[in-house]
Parts: C-alpha cells; sequence; structure tokens
C-alpha cells in the first residue's frame, strides 16, 4: 500500500487503519478488540483532559490524534465484523446535530444559550420516548465527582434547581453537622457521599467543574510534594526520616516559592 499523499485528509487516517488492521497488517493493531482497547480509549480521553488543563495548545492538537485514532480503530474493527463503519459513526452524529438545533436547520427560535438547552432536553425526551429516565443516558462508569456534576446539571435544565447558591451553601452546612454526628463508619460514609454529592452542586452553580478542580488541586500537591523531595535531595536529608514538623516546615518552604 502506497501512503496517501495528504496526510491532513480524513481518508488518509482511515486508509491507514485499514491497512494496519488488514491481511498482512500490524499483528497488535489485527488482535484488538472493542474490550481490548477500553482501556487505551480512556486513559487517551484523560490526556486530551491534562491537555486541555494545561492550556497547551501542541499537547492539545496531539492528544486530540490519539482520540481519534482510538475512535478511527474502533470503527474499523466494527467494520471488519460487519457491525457498521466510520460512515455510519458520521452520519449518526450529523443527523443528530441537525435534529437537535431546529432554531439553525429548522423553523424553531432560541433566543439564548438557556432557551438553546431546554429545546435540546425536549428534543432528548422526544427520543427516549416511553418511560426512560432523563438521567438513564449519563454512564454509570463515570468518575463518581464528575457523574454527580452531570447529573445534577441535567436536571438543573428542567428546573430542578436551587433558587440561589445560598439554598445550596445552606444544605452544605447541613451536611457537615450531620457528617459530625454520625455515630459509625457507615454513617459517615453515607454523610460524606452526601457532601460530597452537595459540594459538587455548589461548584456547578459557581460555574465550576469539580473534576477539573480536583484534577489542578491534585496537580499542585503533585508539584509541591516533588519539590520538598528535591530540597531534601540538595540538603542530604532522608524525607522518610523527618518529623512531621520538619515535613510540614518543607512543605511551606515550597508553597512560598511558588507564591
Amino acid at each position: 500500500m502506497n501512503l496517501p499523499e495528504d496526510l491532513s485528509q480524513f481518508q488518509a487516517l482511515t486508509a491507514i487503519i485499514a491497512r494496519l488492521r488488514g491481511p498482512g497488517g500490524c499483528p497488535w493493531d489485527r488482535q484488538q478488540t472493542h474490550v481490548s482497547l477500553r482501556a487505551n480509549l480512556l486513559s487517551e480521553c484523560y490526556e486530551a483532559l491534562e491537555a486541555l488543563d494545561a492550556g497547551d495548545a501542541a499537547k492539545l492538537r496531539e492528544e486530540l490524534g490519539d482520540l481519534l485514532l482510538q475512535i478511527v480503530l474502533h470503527a474499523q474493527i466494527a467494520a471488519d465484523t460487519g457491525e457498521f463503519a466510520i460512515g455510519d459513526v458520521i452520519r449518526g452524529i450529523t443527523e443528530k446535530l441537525i435534529r437537535r438545533h431546529p432554531h439553525i436547520f429548522g423553523s424553531a427560535r432560541a433566543a439564548d444559550a438557556d432557551a438553546v438547552m431546554h429545546n435540546w432536553e425536549t428534543l432528548k425526551r422526544e427520543e427516549r420516548g416511553g418511560d426512560a429516565s432523563m438521567l438513564a443516558s449519563v454512564p454509570r462508569d463515570m468518575p463518581a465527582l464528575a457523574y454527580a456534576y452531570e447529573v445534577q446539571r441535567r436536571v438543573a435544565r428542567v428546573g430542578f434547581d436551587w433558587a440561589d447558591t445560598e439554598g445550596v451553601i445552606d444544605k452544605l452546612v447541613e451536611e457537615v453537622k450531620e457528617l459530625r454526628a454520625a455515630r459509625d463508619t457507615s454513617e459517615r460514609a453515607g454523610e460524606y457521599g452526601d457532601l460530597l454529592f452537595t459540594l459538587a452542586n455548589v461548584m456547578r452553580r459557581d460555574g465550576i467543574d469539580p473534576e477539573a478542580a480536583l484534577r489542578r488541586a491534585n496537580g499542585k500537591f503533585l508539584r509541591r510534594f516533588a519539590g520538598m523531595e528535591t530540597l531534601c535531595r540538595q540538603r542530604g536529608q532522608d524525607f522518610h526520616a523527618l518529623s512531621f514538623e520538619a515535613q510540614n516546615a518543607l512543605w511551606e518552604e515550597v508553597k512560598g516559592e511558588e507564591d
């Protein structure tokens, strides 16, 4: 197979993947299945999110390419087994976009983004039909904090929301009181869950994605802890042998350098 001349074209990518999966192609690619690639797809999504959080356009371009590879590879596996082809994937999403934007491609009207989201939920409800819950399509495999944020975001679209943020803050305070009053581990586990769920709701109302905020906090902690380890090496100290007070002093030193 000769490589396509213009590697920027989508057809070039699909042709290369088809070749890798075809007779005489790459042994690794040929043995992959939807299930075997599941972890890869999830990993590439997280790497794209990391690039977004970092504001690194070059890294985001690379990670979106890796994510696109996973999509095309899954589509090729499906084509090989007669399930569907990449054209079916593209047709499905383009038809959905047209159907869910009647204010652009039809006669409906939407004065602002809130009206668009209201129409979107109405159309989704019509598509679901029957007695299906509007939350049924939220993936259960999402990280729990992201899942809480998403279900709260969806129900808010149909009006199931606090009148103001102060009401949610009061609920958060109430959850803290219930946590303090918990009598055993089982009760505390339940109250911690309620507390996290309510905190995600407060953050949603404040326009903050809890997963993104927690990723940033994780990154900050990792950066500062690595800085503590670096200082110990430079000073010939054994971090494990330091008292908590000495370790905490290192933490404050690294934190001060960042400020």
